[in-house]
């Protein structure tokens, strides 16, 4: 049966040409801007790290880009996912996570004089807190972006896609981060660093699941 003339001339006047999505990685490419800023803020914020000259350049800023571009490719890949029909397994998304993780938590060793550089007994506590916060906030305007570029997918699993998106921001603000802290004990990387990251990751997946909600 089909529908009546008054009804069917009302939908054809408004029915336009959909403008179809770039692929994920030339949309995850829209970061990149906002990625530098983000890097390079937080050294011109506070000071670049004390031992830059002992490391070298290639530690201290060569693995700070790695990173950027590794936490711009999991975004791209969270894009994907948000996209119908072009999910990841359970499998690659565990990789992409551990992956992630795993960078974060070796990186500020490898970019150290040392695997156990740590701040003083009395302010370690108070160093800790300033690296989390630091990173933490560091990671909000790319996070915002990159959930206002999922949500226009309409992922079917939110969650994942935030959590992706959430984890590549989250090491996009920790490169940025190490131009700033020279620390690399494993109790400070693990609070500070990747603890910053993983804050990150869940509030990804939290706003991408509100805003999978609000769309209805």
């Amino acid at each position: 049966m089909s529908a009546p003339a008054d009804l069917r001339d009302p939908i054809a006047r408004d029915l336009t040409p959909a403008r179809p999505l770039a692929p994920p990685s030339t949309r995850a490419l829209a970061l990149l801007p906002i990625a530098a800023a983000v890097v390079a803020s937080v050294p011109l914020l506070h000071e670049l790290r004390p031992d830059l000259a002992s490391i070298g350049v290639l530690r201290a800023f060569g693995f700070s880009i790695v990173q950027t571009i590794a936490g711009i490719a999991i975004v791209a890949a969270a894009l994907r996912e948000s996209v119908p029909g072009r999910q990841w397994t359970v499998r690659q998304v565990s990789l992409l996570i551990a992956g992630g993780i795993a960078l974060a938590a070796l990186l500020p060793g490898l970019a150290a004089s040392a695997f156990d550089v740590a701040p003083g007994a009395h302010s370690a506590a108070a160093v800790g807190v300033s690296c989390f916060r630091t990173s933490a906030v560091a990671a909000l305007p790319a996070l915002m972006a990159s959930a206002i570029l999922s949500a226009r997918a309409f992922p079917l699993r939110p969650a994942v896609a935030g959590a992706l998106y959430g984890l590549g921001c989250g090491l996009i603000a920790d490169a940025g981060l190490r131009l700033w802290c020279e620390f690399s004990a494993p109790e400070h990387v693990l609070v500070a660093h990747v603890g910053a990251v993983v804050v990150a990751m869940a509030f990804g997946a939290i706003v991408s699941s509100y805003a999978s909600f609000m769309n209805g």
